[in-house]
């Protein structure tokens, strides 16, 4: 209602109805606030969506910590620092739903636990979230954990994170114009103007996938830094066009125990996913079909809409 009053009249005429949405328990109950809510702004209700348990929707802004871990078999920890401007938080879904992974985002402030792989996140400013993971003691954490034999993954500003420098010598992403990264790889990154945008097709590399030659990959690419690898390392996927050009994507350190790479979404796919778990330390990785969940639970929000919902009022409309 206070929402309705605050809009100017012609955008609440705009408004058509209401949607009651993740109500837990008896309708009955809610019945007279619904009568209620329609007498008092002239609008009807056009219906009530009840919670629907283990509903996977991707999140648009909060980091979802929900998970499906099963501890009755073999699993792995994996935990994930959340930058003050973390970016692409959804690349960690997958992991979230899979019954062999223990996800941990770990906060400001927080503890940090023992795991079996770091993941680095992106980020909307690389030298400042580098300036808050040295200030809370990731630097040493990652050292020590990297010692006890642990790996550590870095997705596109996590990637230029583990790198010996970062210059953003506009000042792109905020005042800080040369930082040193945490330099656990070969690289350098400069941050530019142009930002890349692509769908990104291409083969995960034997410091990876090991034995399994020709792992296949989908992803995407949305990152404004370009970086230089040193030539003794190998990438960490090979990307490809529909034209015939290719070329090498991230890094892998000569001792396989750190990764880094621009492409969101690496975990999505079933088999790229059980490849990296398995790298991860994960014994019989069990296969998820991530795509297939999503649909899936689209496709029943969808039923539950259908179900609970008046869509009459739409009819006719353009």
């Amino acid at each position: 209602v206070g929402t309705l009053e605050l809009l100017s009249k012609s955008e609440q005429s705009r408004v058509l109805g209401f949607v009651i949405n993740k109500l837990r328990g008896d309708i009955s109950l809610l019945q007279p606030g619904l009568d209620w809510l329609e007498s008092r702004t002239g609008k009807p209700v056009l219906g009530v969506l009840p919670y629907l348990h283990g509903l996977h929707i991707a999140a648009e802004d909060a980091v979802e910590v929900d998970q499906a871990l099963d501890s009755s078999g073999d699993t792995i920890k994996i935990i994930v620092p959340v930058f003050p401007r973390i970016s692409n938080h959804t690349d960690f879904d997958v992991l979230r739903l899979h019954p062999q992974v223990d996800l941990e985002f770990v906060g400001p402030d927080q503890a940090i636990p023992a795991c079996d792989l770091v993941i680095l996140p992106g980020s909307k400013s690389v030298c400042n979230d580098r300036q808050w993971l040295e200030a809370q003691g990731w630097d040493r954490y990652i050292q020590k954990h990297l010692r006890y034999g642990g790996k550590v993954i870095g997705i596109c500003g996590g990637f230029q994170m583990l790198g010996r420098l970062v210059l953003d010598p506009s000042n792109v992403e905020g005042p800080i114009s040369r930082l040193k990264g945490l330099s656990l790889l070969g690289v350098d990154t400069t941050i530019g103007e142009e930002k890349i945008l692509r769908q990104s097709k291409g083969v995960l590399c034997a410091a990876i996938a090991g034995e399994k030659t020709n792992q296949t990959l989908e992803a995407y690419e949305i990152h404004a830094g370009l970086s230089t690898v040193d030539q003794n390392l190998e990438p960490f996927a090979i990307i490809s066009d529909a034209q015939g050009s290719s070329w090498p994507d991230g890094a892998v350190s000569e001792d396989g125990s750190i990764a880094g790479t621009y492409l969101h979404g690496v975990f999505d796919q079933a088999d790229a996913c059980q490849t990296l778990l398995a790298w991860a330390g994960l014994r019989d990785v069990q296969r998820m079909d991530y795509a297939q969940r999503c649909e899936a639970d689209i496709d029943r929000l969808a039923d539950a809409i259908s179900d609970n919902l008046d869509l009459s009022i739409f009819e006719g409309m353009d």
